[in-house]
């Protein structure tokens, strides 16, 4: 069974009934959100999160159960932000590269410590 509610009148909830039902536009009032948000505005923003903390596109399927390439790309905005932590993880890539390594692991495997 899957994850649904009844409305006050026992039928289920559905999309021309939902904002009456869940008394949406006090709901946003009262969680501090923007004048005309919409329930669906939680997915996306759920989901650009996702997008923004690394999640790949076949991840980002995954999670909104989306079959497509297409429809999971919408959530992968370019954003500052995320620029800024690529190219602060660039950096210390390159960084990381550049550091002299102990003896031990310059010369790689052709070493055994049997000799």
């Amino acid at each position: 069974m899957g994850l649904r509610r009844p409305g006050e009148r026992g039928a289920m909830l559905r999309r021309g009934n939902f904002g009456r039902a869940a008394r949406w536009p006090e709901t946003v009032v009262k969680a501090g959100l923007p004048v005309g948000f919409h329930f669906h505005d939680l997915r996306h923003t759920g989901n650009q999160l996702a997008a923004n903390s690394g999640a790949t596109t076949r991840e980002l399927m995954h999670r909104m159960g989306h079959g497509s390439m297409r429809a999971a790309i919408i959530y992968q905005h370019a954003s500052t932000e995320r620029d800024r932590r690529i190219a602060d993880e660039m950096g210390a890539m390159v960084e990381r590269e550049r550091r002299p390594r102990p003896a031990v692991e310059r010369r790689g495997d052709r070493t055994s410590e049997d000799g």
